[in-house]
């Protein structure tokens, strides 16, 4: 991810992404490797301080992860069931 010109690339493939994908992706990757739950996400993405009871963020994480994993044999994002999300290198193990 490349920051000043607003950029991703996965395996030299060029990742298009919407403003608020950008922004869920890049607080994913400064928390690389740790649970990030919903409410940090409404919070920090969203500038929600509240639960709104949407799948708001169930949309966009399935809209990035679309565009960041498909194609590729082992994902990065990852759902940790009743938590939140992680973003691991495929490296890593679960």
């Amino acid at each position: 991810m490349d920051l000043l010109s607003r950029r991703v690339t996965r395996g030299g493939r060029e990742i298009e992404l919407t403003a608020r994908e950008f922004k869920l992706l890049e607080f994913l990757l400064s928390h690389a490797g740790q649970v990030v739950t919903r409410t940090m996400l409404l919070e920090r993405v969203w500038d929600l301080h509240f639960d709104p009871q949407t799948n708001l963020i169930d949309v966009h994480m399935s809209r990035l992860r679309q565009a960041v994993d498909r194609g590729f044999a082992k994902p990065l994002i990852h759902t940790i069931r009743g938590t939140g999300y992680v973003i691991r290198d495929e490296d890593q193990s679960a």
